[in-house]
């Protein structure tokens, strides 16, 4: 016989009005109310009814992800978390791959997908906190994934960038290194990932009594290997001396790893470096390379249940914004000892 919900119900010792909420994404759950149900749905191998549901209510069940492109290691892995989220909620994710550029994310939020979705998560890069009224005239529900703030009128999910970027800074100044180079920012930036986690940097050199050093921070319009590769080459060439290197994503830090590999430089007994991100990849290099991880799960969390709430409650509810932890990684690219294919965590 096909399992019910009120097998569910039984299982998991809640109400069947309980477990349907859990099935139907119902913002005002407890955390430990949810994950009964779902041990419970999983347990029993119970499958929803979609098709009825979506009926009665109105919805597709399907929700959009706008992301920059799948190709970067980052957002392919934020697309699995969303996906793995929404899929427990029994949503499926429309995922619509943009491309770079202001245009391009202004032209999304236009697009007739938006009218296929129940909601939106979108993960802008240059929209500023002058788009807050663009961004609220959207007719269908939206959570922004991002660092600019446009001051409580939209729903939007952001990571620690400072405090990741000072706390893997600081684990560098506190293993006795002096000379951290500080690779991947942006010219001309006011409020994104590269100066948030640019300040810090320079948060954590202040507080171990050093002297901020500007030549120390190197710049790179790529957050990508070939960018951490041009950028390192031209410093190796230019003979600046540095014992350290946080760099502001994964990529930038591996493809820095390569050069300075290739160079002959020791790491991490030469150099230490740390990234930012946490890739899957970051566990298989050579050496491992320490990370800030800015915890991807809790993020596709945070959008997912922050866009059922907004589905739920309309227009009329408040603005919704919420910053995930992180939790630093460290592993033999700075100094730890690696423990299978892991080393020593640090969470905030």
């Amino acid at each position: 016989m096909s399992v019910t919900i009120r097998d569910v119900a039984r299982v998991s010792g809640f109400s069947i009005k309980t477990v349907s909420n859990v099935i139907n994404g119902h913002p005002q759950l407890r955390p430990e109310t949810r994950q009964r149900v779902q041990d419970a749905i999983e347990q029993l191998g119970y499958r929803p009814n979609l098709s009825a549901r979506n009926l009665r209510s109105g919805r597709s069940g399907v929700i959009g992800l706008i992301i920059p492109d799948l190709t970067t290691a980052y957002f392919a892995e934020l697309a699995d978390a969303v996906m793995r989220t929404a899929a427990s909620r029994g949503l499926a994710v429309l995922i619509e791959p943009i491309g770079s550029g202001r245009d391009n994310e202004l032209a999304a939020l236009r697009g007739q997908h938006r009218h296929m979705v129940d909601g939106i998560i979108y993960s802008a890069l240059t929209l500023d906190a002058g788009d807050a009224e663009l961004l609220k005239s959207v007719d269908t529900p939206l959570v922004v994934l991002g660092d600019t703030s446009f001051d409580g009128q939209v729903d939007r999910i952001t990571m620690a960038n400072t405090a990741g970027a000072r706390a893997a800074t600081g684990h560098l100044l506190a293993a006795g290194r002096k000379r951290v180079l500080a690779l991947g920012a942006h010219e001309g930036e006011i409020v994104a990932s590269a100066e948030l986690r640019l300040a810090g940097y320079r948060q954590a050199i202040e507080e171990a009594g050093l002297t901020f050093d500007p030549d120390l921070v190197c710049y790179a319009d790529s957050w990508h290997r070939r960018g951490g590769a041009a950028a390192m080459t031209k410093l190796l060439k230019e003979g600046l001396t540095f014992d350290a290197v946080f760099a502001f994503n994964d990529t930038l830090a591996l493809g820095a790893m390569r050069v300075l590999q290739e160079a002959g430089v020791r790491i991490p007994e030469d150099v230490a470096i740390v990234g930012f991100d946490d890739l899957d990849e970051t566990r298989y290099s050579l050496p491992a390379l320490s990370t800030v991880n800015p915890r991807r799960d809790q993020i596709a969390e945070a959008a997912v249940e922050t866009l059922l709430r907004r589905i739920e409650g309309g227009s009329e509810l408040e603005a919704h914004e919420v910053e995930t932890g992180f939790v630093l990684e460290v592993r033999q690219s700075s100094g730890g000892v690696l423990t299978g294919a892991e080393g020593a965590t640090t969470a905030a």
